[in-house]
């Protein structure tokens, strides 16, 4: 099965960054989209079966925990896993974003760090999806 990712961010950097690692860690990929804000992943969400969006906190027109809520309020997003990734990491922060539902990694991360939280959240990718633990390249790659 191949993962269909939304990855929202402001940051076009970034989103290059996470691609990239997406790449590198030897999860099954399907198709990559990408939104700058939380407005616009709604939209995408709304065209596209998305299986998992990596998520930003502060972005312009409406905010990473906006979106989340408004996933959450809608029950065809409901059950969407949404990975946050922030630098944002306070412990009060990361609380409430685990409550409705969200894992957190914090940037600066590692392509194992991204990888190994994707594979938690997921839960269902098993060794052989999700590689043999090693991801081939490192930042060096990006």
């Amino acid at each position: 099965m191949a993962l269909n990712i939304l990855i929202v961010d402001d940051s076009s950097v970034m989103r290059a960054i996470i691609i990239k690692t997406l790449r590198l860690s030897q999860l099954p990929l399907g198709e990559v989209h990408e939104a700058t804000n939380g407005q616009e992943a709604l939209k995408v969400l709304d065209g596209n079966w998305i299986d998992l969006a990596l998520v930003d906190i502060n972005m312009p027109v409406m905010t990473g925990e906006e979106m989340i809520d408004r996933l959450r309020q809608n029950p065809e997003t409901a059950d969407l896993p949404v990975i946050v990734v922030s630098t944002e990491g306070s412990e009060t922060r990361r609380q409430v974003l685990m409550e409705k539902g969200a894992g957190f990694v914090h940037k600066p991360f590692t392509p194992e760090t991204l990888r190994d939280a994707i594979v938690r959240t997921l839960g269902g990718l098993d060794e052989q999806k999700a590689g043999d633990g090693t991801l081939q390249g490192g930042y060096s790659d990006l």
